[in-house]
């Protein structure tokens, strides 16, 4: 999986406090899996494919959202359900499991399911960051369209897309046909955020908004305001529900966040779609890839 990047992975490559532990590296499906200490918290690591980050996780503080991207996801966690209600979770795309560990340590005795088809590197993770037992996380290794077709009708709280191959998401995640699946897993007032990447002139974006509105009843989007007016290559994490969004509380959190986002919704969303048409299965293409200088 490729995401945005960590705007602290290269301090990331230092020693931690005390004790110096060592990167550990896998050959996985998807290239070279590395796990970086980071210097600054002393059970925290990153995770980079092929020399580029895709996720942080700290074992000592599951809690704590590194990346803009993850700290997105933990807003849209904390704000689907009551606080401390326990959730059914699915996570389409597994790294280093962060967005599970987060609501197992933030909502008790939630049930999550992780699908991630890269089985190597899920072996890497569990051995080298181990899931705590009584966290009720489940890990299947499958393709994430098929895993997400034997999860029950109405199970799910929320459910995550993350899922990157080759620095981009493959083209059978991002159509019309996806969304129905996905919209029969989610409980009826349950949501669907999807990690997006894209860079300008942002078609690939404009058509996923377009796909969620023509699945879902109520779609926003959360995203660095460049990225928005097409003048860098980032993520945006989309939010889509067949119920009201709480847009005042995403907002006031993205807006505090280190990385301040805007969060768009209804007719301004309309108006940056541009008339975008929906994708199908038939029309699907995977999502651009990143220009080299994203990971410089």
């Amino acid at each position: 999986m490729a995401k945005g990047t960590n705007k602290r992975a290269a301090r990331g490559r230092g020693a931690a406090r005390g004790r110096s532990p060592e990167p550990v590296t896998a050959s996985v499906d998807g290239g070279l899996a590395e796990l970086v200490p980071d210097r600054d918290r002393p059970r925290g690591w990153t995770l980079l494919l092929d020399g580029k980050p895709q996720s942080h996780v700290d074992l000592d503080d599951p809690a704590y959202l590194d990346f803009e991207y993850q700290r997105r996801f933990g807003h849209l966690a904390d704000l689907v359900a009551p606080p401390g209600r326990p959730l059914h979770a699915v996570h389409l795309g597994g790294g280093a499991f962060t967005l599970a560990r987060y609501i197992a340590a933030t909502r008790p005795r939630s049930t999550q399911q992780i699908v991630e088809i890269d089985a190597p590197l899920v072996q890497f993770v569990r051995s080298a960051l181990p899931l705590d037992p009584g966290d009720r996380i489940r890990v299947r290794g499958a393709d994430a369209r098929a895993g997400l077709a034997k999860v029950p009708d109405g199970w799910a709280d929320l459910i995550v897309a993350d899922v990157f191959s080759g620095a981009r998401t493959p083209a059978h995640l991002t159509s019309v046909e996806f969304l129905a699946e996905v919209r029969r897993a989610l409980r009826p007032d349950g949501w669907y955020a999807a990690n997006l990447a894209d860079g300008p002139p942002l078609a690939h974006l404009k058509a996923q908004i377009a796909t969620a509105r023509a699945v879902f009843t109520e779609v926003c989007l959360t995203a660095d305001p460049a990225l928005l007016r097409g003048r860098r290559f980032g993520n945006a994490v989309l939010l889509a529900a067949d119920r009201d969004l709480p847009l005042a509380d995403l907002t006031r959190r993205a807006a505090g966040d280190p990385y301040p986002a805007r969060v768009e919704h209804g007719r301004a969303l309309a108006d940056f779609t541009g008339g975008a048409a929906p994708v199908t299965d038939a029309t699907a293409a995977p999502s651009p890839a990143p220009p080299p200088a994203v990971f410089t």
